[in-house]
C-alpha cells in the first residue's frame, strides 16, 4: 500500500510517497503557503491526487496538540489555534494522520534511522532555525502539545537557549548568511566564530545533559541544519555533555541519518500506523 507523507516547514513543504516496503515512489518540494491554513488543505488534497495513495501523514511545526488535531501556535506560518487536522481531512478521500514535525523526525530516526535498534530512551534534538527536542521511550514518541520545547528555556542571562544554540542564532551573531559559513570560519580559526560556536555547544550540552539525566537516554540524535557540521559539532558536544553528567552514563551522540528528510519520513510512518492501513498490511 502506498502512503503520502507531507512535512510543512517554515519555508518549504516536503512530500514523499512510499510503497509497502518503505521504498520511495515519488518525492517533491514546494513553497509553504503561509497565513491561510485553507491553502495548506488544498496543497495536501492536490498532492494526494498526483499519486494513488491509501493514506496521508501530515506533520506541521510549532506547538501541536495531536489529540485534538490542532496547531496551537506556529509563528513562521502565522497560525494561532488552527484545527489543521479537520481542515485538511475534510478535503481528502483517504485517512489522515496528523503530528508535529520534530516528534515525527524522532520517530523516523528511532525506527529507521540513527537510533534504530536502541532499547534505551532516545532524544532527538533538532537544531535549525530554533531548537526543539523529542523523546522516544520503548519505541514510542512522547507526545503532548508542550513537550520538547527545550529551546524556550531561559539561560542565566535571560536569553532563551535557542537564541544561543541554533543555526540561525549562530549566523546572526557572526553576521553571516548561515551556520555553514560559521562552521567554515571556525575551521579557519576565526576568533569570533569560534567563541560563538563554543557558546552554542555549551548551551546545547546543557539541554541534552538535563534531558539525559531525567530520561536516561542512551542515544542522542542531532538533526537540523547545524548537524551538517558533523564532527565539528558532535565531538565537543559529546565532551561537554559527558562533563556535565558526572558519574551518570553519557549517551552516544550521533548525527541524524535521514538529514532534513526525517520529518517527512516520520509522516509516512504515521500514515502507515493508521488502523485502516495497518490492518491490511
Amino acid at each position: 500500500m502506498a502512503v503520502l507523507g507531507v512535512d510543512v516547514g517554515g519555508t518549504t513543504v516536503k512530500a514523499r510517497v512510499t510503497g509497502g516496503a518503505g521504498e520511495v515512489l515519488a518525492e517533491w518540494r514546494e513553497p509553504t503557503p503561509t497565513g491561510d491554513p485553507a491553502a495548506l488543505a488544498e496543497l495536501v488534497r492536490r498532492a494526494a491526487g498526483w499519486y494513488p495513495v491509501d493514506a496521508v501523514g501530515l506533520v506541521v511545526p510549532g506547538i501541536v496538540d495531536e489529540r485534538s488535531g490542532r496547531c496551537l501556535r506556529a509563528v513562521n506560518l502565522g497560525w494561532e489555534d488552527v484545527p489543521v487536522r479537520d481542515l485538511v481531512a475534510a478535503d481528502l478521500a483517504v485517512p489522515l494522520a496528523f503530528g508535529q514535525d520534530v516528534r515525527a523526525g524522532a520517530l523516523a530516526e528511532a525506527r529507521t534511522g540513527a537510533a534504530a535498534g536502541s532499547t534505551d530512551p532516545v532524544l532527538f534534538a533538532a537544531v535549525g532555525t530554533g531548537l526543539a527536542g523529542a523523546l522516544v521511550v520503548a519505541g514510542e514518541v512522547l507526545a503532548g502539545a508542550w513537550t520538547g520545547e527545550i529551546g524556550q528555556v531561559l539561560l542565566a542571562d535571560g536569553r532563551r537557549i535557542e537564541e544561543v544554540a541554533s543555526a540561525s542564532a549562530l549566523a546572526r551573531r557572526v553576521g553571516v548568511p548561515d551556520a555553514a559559513t560559521v562552521a567554515e570560519r571556525v575551521r579557519a580559526g576565526e576568533a569570533e566564530a569560534t567563541a560563538a560556536w563554543r557558546d552554542c555547544v555549551r548551551a546545547l550540552a546543557e539541554s541534552i545533559a538535563w534531558s539525559t539525566a531525567v530520561a536516561g537516554c542512551g542515544t542522542v540524535v542531532v538533526g537540523g541544519g547545524l548537524a551538517q557540521a558533523g564532527a565539528l559539532l558532535l565531538e565537543p558536544l559529546t565532551r561537554e555533555v559527558t562533563e556535565r553528567l558526572g558519574i551518570l552514563r553519557a549517551p552516544r551522540i550521533v548525527r541524524a541519518h535521514h538529514g532534513d528528510a526525517a520529518a517527512v519520513v516520520g509522516a509516512t510512518l504515521l500514515a502507515r500506523e493508521l488502523p485502516a492501513v495497518s490492518a491490511v498490511r
